[in-house]
């Protein structure tokens, strides 16, 4: 990875949503679906799915420091998503689709953290934030059927309903951070 870029893992339900969202952005690099947080090593979507490896469905973000920061990312990525929610998205509910940050160093840990309780004491939530924070221990690719999915898959049902307002709330709420490409 070229030294300007950093890496952010996020999870916030469905990993589609999360992709396409941020993949708006200008200073993203790349976004590539997959899962962490479980005790499973390589696990398929259909283990993820069954609740039993303790993944959570979460994307990792590459991104150019010099374009966008982390702060960026996380104000992005809590608003895309409700982090009110307990093991659920909107009509996604399990474990795979907790709200959680997946951090890669102590600043990253430090930085969420302080966004979370910044979060919390704003008043903007009527329930506590529920978004676990910790330490990536490893990040797993989904398989490639799953990646870039609303690009290659728009007018699929679940995209329409759930991934497009996402994508348009970004393009809307941070149109001067969205990319020009």
């Amino acid at each position: 990875m070229p030294d300007d870029l950093e890496r952010a893992t996020l999870g916030g339900g469905c990993f589609w949503c999360i992709e396409a969202a941020l993949k708006e952005l200008g200073g993203v690099e790349s976004v590539t679906s997959g899962y962490a947080g479980g005790e499973v090593d390589n696990p398929t979507y259909e283990e993820v799915c069954s609740g039993t490896t303790g993944h959570a469905e979460v994307v990792q973000v590459e991104y150019d420091r010099s374009m966008i920061t982390y702060e960026d990312l996380l104000e992005v990525f809590f608003t895309v998503h409700d982090p009110t929610q307990l093991n659920r998205q909107g009509p996604d509910v399990g474990t795979q689709y907790r709200s959680a940050v997946y951090t890669h160093d102590a600043g990253q840990q430090e930085q969420a953290e302080a966004y979370v309780e910044a979060l919390e004491a704003s008043g903007s939530y009527d329930d506590p934030v529920v978004t676990e924070i910790e330490p990536l221990d490893e990040f797993y690719p989904a398989e490639d059927y799953h990646q870039d999915y609303f690009e290659k898959n728009p007018t699929q049902a679940y995209c329409q309903v759930h991934v497009a307002p996402k994508v348009e709330k970004v393009r809307k709420e941070f149109a001067k951070r969205v990319s020009a490409d």
